[in-house]
């Protein structure tokens, strides 16, 4: 039985700089017909243009895959911490994004 489970597991490296993560509040996604492109940005208050902080680049199958296990795991959080509020415009944050309005 043990050996049935070694040949079920992956080893996965993860270095130190990719563990430390990139912080990203938008996500713009794109695609052909053989690729899903993932774009995650940063965007600061105040700050005139966003900053791609990570791109990846999957399969579609591999792009369902993920869908799927990030709304499961967005239903296991809302179970442990509550329902998490989305009604910020369609999930897109605002254009002004703390910038000062301009007026003539």
């Amino acid at each position: 039985m043990e050996e049935a489970n070694n040949e079920n597991q992956m080893n996965i490296e993860l270095t130190e700089d990719i563990a430390l993560g990139v912080y990203s509040n938008l996500a713009i996604i794109t695609h052909s017909p053989a690729e899903m492109v993932c774009d995650f940005i940063q965007i600061m208050p105040g700050m005139p243009k966003g900053k791609v902080r990570s791109r990846v680049i999957m399969t579609p199958q591999n792009a369902k895959r993920f869908m799927k296990a990030l709304i499961e795991n967005v239903q296991k959080y809302e179970q442990n911490f509550g329902h998490i509020d989305d009604d910020n415009n369609g999930g897109m944050p605002p254009m002004n994004f703390g910038t000062p309005s301009t007026m003539a």
